[in-house]
């Protein structure tokens, strides 16, 4: 299926809109989102199959054969308060398919009843599961996007401190400064600023804003893989992805940049319904391919 990009845009625009307004409590913002994902359709030959990494609630996704032992550690966006692996399924398992990698979508606890670290401890309890089973670091990508793009770079930074280098790093509008409020609007299409400064709070606890693992923005990714960063040109979030690809940059960490003119905060999400999105997630996953062939 292949809808207009400004039929696509339209609908997304007013849905979101009300699904993740600042009036309505948490709750209903997991429930709305899960509701909307399960109409979504998916790949020919997707397999979801729930299971536990390191005592956490995973959910393994394929696509067709998968004999390359090699895996995607995916973790979802949501302002760390709401999303899970089924609102995503979409996104992961077509990027299952465009990479030919087994993806794993982590279930981690969210806040505001599991604030930080709680959902970094998580990240790092599945990859050090997969380890222990016999992966390598060369063999596991991570990726995320929003919320969860900040989470990849969090997790990234602190395997990378352990001497873990996994084999690359796709970031989707990274959401890398939580307690950032230097926003050029109110809301885009997908996002509003009350709605992000309520969850960072939340997400936030009483730890230090500047934590690393609560803002990877406050950590140099020195030392961290080939990274892939995506993100929409009209998006709120768009200064902060960009001064993030400059640290990257500057730790001389090879990285890639796509910006979207059309498309909205994770766009990724509609790749199923659009070709401009499919084509973003085409493009994460041949990177993830491309780094995982190497291992």
């Amino acid at each position: 299926m292949s809808l207009p990009l400004p039929v696509v845009s339209r609908a997304v625009g007013a849905i979101f809109r009300l699904a993740l307004s600042p009036h309505l409590p948490t709750a209903v913002h997991r429930r709305v989102l899960e509701l909307l994902a399960a109409g979504l359709p998916l790949p020919d030959g997707t397999v979801a199959r729930t299971g536990r990494l390191g005592g956490v609630p995973v959910e393994y996704v394929t696509v067709g054969a998968t004999t390359r032992p090699t895996t995607v550690v995916y973790l979802h966006g949501g302002a760390y308060v709401t999303g899970s692996p089924r609102t995503h399924r979409a996104l992961t398992a077509t990027l299952a398919q465009d990479s030919g990698a087994r993806v794993v979508a982590v279930d981690y606890r969210l806040a505001p009843e599991h604030p930080h670290p709680a959902a970094l401890d998580d990240a790092l309890a599945v990859v050090d599961a997969l380890l222990a089973e016999g992966s390598t670091s060369s063999s596991l990508a991570v990726a995320g996007d929003s919320a969860g793009g900040g989470l990849a770079a969090a997790l990234t930074g602190a395997l990378v401190d352990r001497g873990v280098r996994p084999a690359c790093l796709a970031l989707i509008s990274p959401w890398t400064d939580p307690a950032d409020r230097d926003f050029p609007a109110d809301r885009d299409l997908l996002l509003d600023r009350r709605w992000l400064e309520r969850s960072a709070a939340d997400y936030r606890g009483h730890r230090d804003a500047a934590d690393p693992g609560y803002a990877p923005a406050h950590r140099s990714p020195v030392g961290f893989p080939p990274t892939l960063v995506h993100v929409g040109a009209a998006e709120i979030l768009h200064p902060q992805v960009l001064r993030y690809v400059e640290a990257l940059r500057a730790a001389d960490v090879p990285t890639t940049l796509t910006e979207y003119p059309d498309l909205w905060h994770v766009a990724h999400l509609q790749a199923t319904l659009t070709e401009p999105a499919r084509e973003a997630v085409r493009e994460l996953g041949a990177f993830v391919r491309e780094h995982l062939a190497r291992a």
